[in-house]
C-alpha cells in the first residue's frame, strides 16, 4: 500500500467507500468516540471541516471503542449523538479497531508512517489525528490530546491546502 487512496472503508450507513473518491483533497482522518473527555473535539473538526471544505479538506471520523469502551453503541447511535450534538456533517464511518490484531489496514498504514509531531506506533487514545496531503501520503500525526484549532495543526493544513 503506497497512500490512503489504496484503501476502501465502510460508510456509518453500511456502504464500502473507496478513499480513492478523496483523491486531490486533504484529509484529516481521526478516530473519535463519543464519550470520551476528548469528546468535544468534535466541535473542533467540524469547524475545521466547515471552514476549509470549500478549500479541499475533508475530515474523516472513524468511531473506536479500543479505549476505555468509550464508544460501545452502534453506528445509528453514533451518527444521531453526532448530529445532534456537534452539527457534525463531515463522512464518518462503520467502527473500527486501530490498534492490535483486529487493526484494520487503513490503521495499519497510517501507524507505520514516519510522521512529526508524533511518531510511528499504536494509537494512544481517542482522537489521534493524521493530515493526509493531495496526494495521499501523511503528512503529519497530531497526539489525541492536541487539538484540532491548536495552531501547528490549522498551519500544516493550511499549508497542504496550498
Amino acid at each position: 500500500m503506497t497512500s490512503v487512496y489504496d484503501f476502501t472503508v465502510r460508510s456509518i450507513d453500511g456502504e464500502e467507500l473507496p478513499l480513492a473518491q478523496f483523491q486531490g483533497k486533504v484529509l484529516l482522518v481521526v478516530n473519535v468516540a463519543s464519550r470520551c473527555g476528548l469528546t468535544p473535539h468534535y466541535k473542533g473538526l467540524q469547524a475545521l471541516y466547515s471552514k476549509y471544505k470549500e478549500q479541499g479538506l475533508v475530515v474523516l471520523g472513524f468511531p473506536c471503542n479500543q479505549f476505555g469502551a468509550q464508544e460501545p453503541g452502534p453506528e445509528e447511535e453514533i451518527k444521531a449523538f453526532c448530529a445532534l450534538n456537534y452539527k457534525v456533517d463531515f463522512p464518518m464511518f462503520s467502527k473500527i479497531e486501530v490498534n492490535g490484531e483486529g487493526r484494520h489496514p487503513l490503521y495499519a498504514y497510517l501507524t507505520s508512517q514516519q510522521t512529526k509531531p508524533d511518531g510511528t506506533g499504536d494509537i494512544t487514545w481517542n482522537f489521534a489525528k493524521f493530515l493526509i496531503g493531495k496526494d495521499g501520503k501523511v503528512l503529519a500525526r497530531f497526539s489525541p490530546t492536541t487539538p484540532p484549532e491548536d495552531p501547528q495543526i490549522v498551519q500544516a493544513l493550511e499549508s497542504a491546502l496550498g
